[in-house]
């Protein structure tokens, strides 16, 4: 007969097994190389993408050796739980040429939530290149759509001239990344917090006269969606407004950031909004550079008291409420 004290240490022997099992599944982490000359498992990125089962639940790095990557890529929604990590932004691109839609003329489109993606770049090259000393029509040409919750990208870039980021929905987090455009080049509806990172404006090079860097679209009072920089730079050449909006309750702003000599001295600017100024946030604290005086900016710029910031620059208040940052950056 076997003793009750057997039974016993051999049942929570079981269940600790297979507990802990389940837990090296859910935290284990799968690698595919791409190496666009044929010395990964694949050449291109997309390939590697494809590669990865639907409904996907394993945390899954695509390590994208040096090279630039002529390619339009896309994750679906049901592709969750990728990794994309190249070797550093100025060595690892991926590039394409397509204009005239906000959102499918993308580069890069993300759909799927839990994504990070780290040292690489994603580029438009629309408007880039002069074809025979002229410039093509200024029109929508995004390197990089963002749609999906819980997206982070660090060391990344973003190269375009109108719509550059296109970052719609969700909760998104830019630590480190340089974002080049001339028209609403960071623009969409989500809740994104840009820190330590370099916004590089281009409207001198391109005739555009006065270039827009975020145009945000918050729809309600209610809504968290949000445009924050912490620590960011404002480069390039002007001039340029810091941001304008295109919904009613357009939300940006700006904190403890530099602005070179190329802000509009208004600052802002109201794309379709015109008689909702009470409704916009767009507010600056604690900046600094020959582009942060204040003294002429628009009327209707918030001044936000200390408790009304801290909502915005704190991250964990603000989207990382349930830690999905640093979960995430345990599968690098």
């Amino acid at each position: 007969m076997v003793s009750p004290t057997f039974i016993f240490y051999f049942t929570l022997t079981l269940f600790l097994f297979l507990n802990v099992s389940k837990a090296q599944i859910k935290n284990s982490t799968k690698t595919i190389l791409v190496d666009k000359s044929g010395k990964g498992q694949f050449t291109t990125v997309q390939k590697a993408i494809d590669s990865i089962p639907s409904k996907n639940k394993q945390w899954t790095t695509i390590l994208v050796n040096a090279g630039v990557y002529k390619e339009k890529v896309t994750i679906i929604k049901d592709k969750e739980f990728i990794v994309l990590k190249g070797k550093g932004r100025a060595s690892t691109v991926i590039e394409w040429d397509d204009s005239g839609n906000s959102l499918a003329s993308s580069t890069f489109l993300l759909y799927a939530s839990n994504f990070m993606a780290r040292d690489i770049t994603f580029k438009n090259t629309y408007n880039l290149v002069l074809e025979d000393d002229v410039l093509k029509k200024i029109t929508w040409a995004p390197a990089a759509l963002v749609r999906g919750d819980k997206a982070s990208f660090y060391g990344c870039g973003f190269i375009g001239i109108q719509d550059t980021l296109t970052d719609l929905h969700g909760r998104h987090y830019f630590y480190n990344c340089y974002i080049e455009g001339a028209v609403d080049f960071i623009w969409g509806s989500s809740q994104s917090l840009f820190e330590n990172s370099e916004i590089n404006v281009k409207s001198k090079e391109i005739g555009v006269g006065k270039a827009f860097i975020a145009a945000q679209g918050r729809q309600s009072a209610s809504e968290a969606s949000a445009f924050v920089f912490k620590n960011c730079k404002v480069t390039g050449t002007g001039p340029a407004y810091l941001g304008r909006a295109y919904k009613k309750y357009s939300t940006v702003v700006y904190y403890q950031s530099s602005f070179d000599n190329i802000i509009d001295p208004e600052g802002w600017n109201i794309m379709r909004q015109a008689g909702n100024e009470k409704d916009i946030t767009f507010a600056e604290a604690q900046c600094k550079g020959p582009g942060a005086n204040l003294s002429n900016r628009v009327k209707w710029e918030k001044t936000l008291s200390s408790g009304e910031l801290q909502k915005f620059i704190d991250q964990k208040v603000f989207l990382n409420q349930d830690n999905w940052i640093e979960e995430q950056l345990k599968h690098v």
